[in-house]
């Protein structure tokens, strides 16, 4: 949906690219990077080689955003490769479940990893992302970025993450030329050389993945999952300089939708349910709260007179939301049993089934099933959205 039309200079300002949390629902933002590249190499539109000049990513978002960041000015080879990867990926390439070993059955996995008992020594999380990292390391070429920043092509790439260490939520941000970071109330910016580390960072799903130590300005801080404490997920993009701002969401919009199914009132809810439900509080629910204040900013100062509105420091932006038609706990669901044995084992315990298990299961489902599902739907709600991508890109 388009969110309040601006003046034509707005429109044709920069364009930013938010890519929010979500871990393997992150592949439904393939689908529709997807759709809009197959538009705009119809179109001949080659002076939209990279159609975003800002690029703002957090978790799974971060990465994906990463990916677009070091092609450069190639934005379609870019999306190539990232569907051919999410159209293939396999648990393994992402975790490592062998920490699990000992918490199987009806084993109490969080009092588990609260207590220690799930390894010998006192456990960092449950699952270990060092094949990640790995996977990252082969597949990003990060002096690409430094590339495309000095020609030009992007003009930065921004990453959050959340600190343990400070409490701050902080945003990395990258830029050819020197941008005074802000400081909000709870997060902060600071420009930096992006590395994978800082991408590991972003994407630590807290409990799930062990958190990262990063630099932070003469200290050393771990950081985790960038959706925590994330206030305002489209600040960052604006702060940079962005006019226009594409969101792809990893949830329905919707309130009533977003947190999956409803139990009966005498139905006690399963650990792996409270956990999904915890996982949407940090992943989801800040989104549609920062839309809606972009939606107010934006109609306040269209009521304003001109003069005024030019004196205040708050200008409009043109929001474009592409968001899953459908729920994707109900698209997991049907996978949670390609999971590895060992997350199967850990998600549906005590009698558990897969609809009670799928709100955390579809943030772990890194399973080509799966992700190919989104991918598809990512592609059939662009479609659907066909005239206000092409009137965002200024397409006839």
């Amino acid at each position: 949906m388009t969110l309040n039309p601006v003046p034509k200079e707005i429109a044709e300002g920069p364009a930013g690219l938010v890519l929010t949390g979500g871990g393997a629902r992150a592949a439904y933002q393939v689908g529709v990077l997807y759709q809009i590249a197959k538009w705009l190499w119809d179109e001949g539109a080659t002076h939209f080689l990279q159609p975003f000049s800002i690029l703002s990513g957090t978790s799974a978002g971060a990465i994906n955003a990463a990916g677009l960041a070091c092609a450069g000015s190639n934005f379609f080879e870019s999306v190539e490769a990232m569907v051919d990867t999410w159209e293939n990926f396999t648990a393994s390439q992402v975790y490592d479940v062998k920490s699990l070993g000992g918490v199987k059955g009806n084993a109490k996995w969080m009092t588990a990893l609260s207590l220690g008992l799930m390894l010998r020594k006192k456990p960092k999380s449950l699952l270990d992302n060092s094949p990640l990292a790995d996977l990252l390391n082969n597949f990003l070429h990060l002096r690409r970025l430094d590339e495309a920043l000095e020609s030009g092509a992007l003009r930065a790439l921004a990453v959050s993450a959340s600190s343990y260490s400070s409490g701050h939520h902080v945003t990395f941000f990258q830029a050819h030329e020197q941008i005074e970071p802000w400081v909000r109330t709870q997060r902060v910016a600071k420009q930096d050389r992006i590395t994978v580390s800082h991408l590991l960072a972003s994407a630590a799903i807290p409990f799930i993945f062990p958190s990262i130590p990063l630099q932070y300005d003469d200290r050393i801080e771990f950081f985790g999952d960038g959706s925590m404490r994330q206030l305002a997920p489209i600040s960052p993009a604006i702060h940079l300089g962005a006019t226009r701002v594409l969101i792809i969401g990893a949830a329905q919009l919707e309130r009533s939708t977003m947190f999956g199914g409803q139990l009966p009132s005498n139905t006690y809810p399963t650990m792996a349910q409270i956990a999904g439900h915890a996982m949407a509080s940090i992943f989801l629910d800040s989104l549609a709260v920062d839309i809606e204040r972009l939606m107010r900013v934006n109609k306040t100062l269209a009521l304003l007179p001109q003069d005024i509105a030019e004196k205040t420091p708050l200008k409009p932006v043109r929001l474009l939301v592409i968001a899953p038609s459908q729920r994707i706990d109900e698209i997991a669901a049907k996978h949670v049993r390609i999971l590895p044995k060992a997350v199967q084992h850990m998600l549906i315990s005590n009698g558990n089934s897969e609809a009670r298990s799928a709100a955390l299961a579809s943030y772990l489902l890194f399973e080509a099933p799966y992700t190919r599902e989104l991918i598809r739907l990512g592609i059939a709600d662009t479609i659907a959205q066909k005239r206000e991508v092409f009137e965002f890109f200024n397409l006839t």
